[in-house]
């Protein structure tokens, strides 16, 4: 097994982007109850991280069909290490009150591209 540092070393002296961020998949642990009444402080928790820039991206995931919904979802984190990462995924009130509970992990972005424009006279913003 490669060490992550040395992994991370070499995608680098390669050209790769090597952006380390955490992802966070995270599933219900309750019943729907649980969740669906820890959404407003959860959704409140992630707009405060977005402020701060400690989210780069969150939301639901499919089934593996595409076509439903399985309670699963990913959360990436902005942070300076995979224990301060662990700290924002457990003081989500999602996973703080148990109604869902998340595997965390290391995520290396080394290739891929975003797309964004921006309407100034429009202000509407497309992301791709």
């Amino acid at each position: 097994m490669v060490a992550w540092a040395d992994y991370k070393s070499d995608a680098k002296s390669r050209g790769a982007l090597a952006l380390e961020l955490y992802a966070a998949v995270t599933t219900p642990a309750k019943d729907p109850g649980d969740v669906k009444a820890a959404v407003p402080d959860h959704l409140a928790y992630q707009a405060e991280l977005e402020r701060a820039g400690a989210l780069a991206f969150a939301g639901p995931m499919s089934d593996e069909t595409g076509d439903h919904m399985q309670g699963m979802g990913l959360i990436i984190y902005r942070a300076e290490s995979l224990e301060s990462a662990r700290k924002l995924a457990e003081a989500d009130p999602m996973h703080s009150s148990g109604a869902r509970s998340f595997v965390l992990r290391r995520w290396m972005i080394n290739e891929g591209s975003l797309s964004l424009s921006v309407g100034l006279s429009t202000k509407g913003v497309t992301l791709t």
